[in-house]
C-alpha cells in the first residue's frame, strides 16, 4: 500500500505530560497564593480598582540563560520593594519566540542554541525558572504562542501576551477565552488594531475547541469566557501607535464595539522605530500622557536586560553575560533609571 501519512516528519519522540512536570517541579501552596493575588492586582489595575497606577512589564525580549534571568530578577526585587505604591512590576520571561520565516525559536524549543530542540529539557528548564521567580513574589509574564507549551506554565503565570503574528488566529482566541491570567493581544504588524479588538470580543465569550490535557491525552475544553483581555499597541510597519492621538482613537474604537478601554503600550518593536534607545523616549511620552489625566493607559512593556543591546546567538561559552541574543534591549542602568523616573512623576 502506498505511504500516504507522516511522508514529512523524520522522526516523532514520546514527551513528558503537563501532570507528570508538574508533579516533578510542583506549584507549592505559598506561590500558588503568590500567583493568585498578582493575577488579582493586575485585575485591580485593569478596572480601575488598585492604588497602584501602572503596570511596567520589563525583562528580556527572550530568556536564553537562566543565571542571567534570575540575576535579572533580584535587581527588579528589590526595586520593586521602592516603587510598589504606585508600580505594579512584572517580569517578562518569554520562552517562545515567534519567527517570520526561520530562527531560534526559544528556549523551551533549543534550550542548548545548537539545533539540537531537547524539548524536554526546554520544558523543564523553563518551568524551574518561572516558579523561582513567582516565588520571589514578582508577578510573570510571558507570551502565549504553541497552545500545548501553555498547559506546562500556565499556572505559575500572572499575565500574558498574545502576539501581533497570533493575534487573529482562532485558535488563540479559543484559547485565551480559558486562560487563568489577564491576557493582552497586540495589534496586527501593519498597525492593524481592529483585528486585536476582535481577539478581545472573540476571547470574551464562552468556546469549545480540542487540546491537551494535563495527562497529555487529547481532551475537548469548554470555556466561560476571559473577562480580563485588553489591547497591547506595539507600532505599525511604517509609524508608532503610542501618541496620545492614538489612545484617544483606539480607546473611543474600543467603547464603540463595546470593550472596556484598557491599552497596553509596547514600548519596543514598531513604537520603538529602530532604536532600542527609543524605549526611554516612549516611556516618557506616556508619563505625560498619564500626568495630563489619560486613563485609558494601564501599563507598559520595555525590553530590557542586565546589559544594552544584543548579541548573535553563538555557543554558550562565547556568549556576553546580560546580553540579549534577539531583539536589542535596554540595559539595567537605563531601565532602573527609567522606572524611578515614571515613579517620580505619577
Amino acid at each position: 500500500m502506498p505511504r500516504t501519512n507522516n511522508i514529512n516528519i523524520l522522526s516523532k519522540t514520546p514527551l513528558i505530560s503537563p501532570e507528570e512536570l508538574w508533579k516533578e517541579l510542583p506549584l507549592t501552596e505559598e506561590t500558588s497564593s503568590l500567583v493568585v493575588d498578582a493575577r488579582r492586582k493586575v485585575q485591580d489595575l485593569l478596572h480601575g480598582n488598585s492604588a497602584q497606577k501602572l503596570m511596567v512589564i520589563t525583562g528580556p525580549c527572550s530568556i536564553h540563560c537562566i543565571d542571567e534571568a534570575v540575576a535579572y530578577a533580584k535587581k527588579l526585587e528589590k526595586l520593586n520593594e521602592e516603587v510598589s505604591d504606585k508600580i505594579l512590576l512584572v517580569m517578562r520571561v518569554y520562552f517562545e519566540k515567534p519567527r517570520t520565516v526561520v530562527g531560534w525559536k526559544g528556549l523551551i524549543y533549543d534550550p542548548d542554541l545548537n539545533g539540537s530542540y531537547d524539548f524536554e529539557k526546554g520544558l523543564r528548564t523553563a518551568r524551574q525558572l518561572i516558579l523561582e521567580i513567582a516565588g520571589m513574589g514578582l508577578p510573570v509574564a510571558t507570551e502565549i504562542l504553541d497552545p500545548i507549551i501553555t498547559q506546562y506554565i500556565a499556572d505559575a503565570v500572572a499575565w500574558a501576551a498574545i502576539g501581533a503574528r497570533t493575534t487573529e488566529s482562532q485558535t488563540h482566541r479559543q484559547l485565551v477565552s480559558g486562560l487563568s491570567m489577564p491576557t493582552g493581544f497586540k495589534n496586527a504588524t501593519n498597525g492593524n488594531i481592529q483585528v486585536a479588538i476582535d481577539a478581545i470580543k472573540a476571547a470574551s465569550h464562552n468556546h469549545s475547541f480540542l487540546g491537551v490535557l494535563k495527562d497529555g491525552r487529547t481532551g475537548v475544553f469548554r470555556t466561560k469566557g476571559n473577562p480580563d483581555c485588553h489591547l497591547v499597541l506595539r507600532g505599525g510597519k511604517d509609524y508608532p501607535n503610542y501618541q496620545s492621538e492614538w489612545i484617544a482613537y483606539s480607546a473611543e474604537r474600543m467603547r464603540k464595539e463595546g470593550v472596556k478601554p484598557n491599552i497596553i503600550i509596547d514600548c519596543s518593536h514598531a513604537n520603538a522605530q529602530g532604536s532600542f534607545l527609543n524605549q526611554i523616549d516612549v516611556m516618557n511620552d506616556i508619563v505625560g500622557q498619564l500626568k495630563s489625566g489619560t486613563k485609558a493607559i494601564k501599563g507598559v512593556m520595555l525590553e530590557s536586560n542586565l546589559m544594552c543591546g544584543n548579541q548573535k546567538i553563538a555557543a554558550r561559552e562565547e556568549l556576553k553575560f546580560g546580553v540579549s541574543i534577539t531583539d536589542p534591549c535596554l540595559g539595567w542602568e537605563e531601565t532602573e533609571k527609567v522606572i524611578r523616573m515614571t515613579y517620580e512623576n505619577l
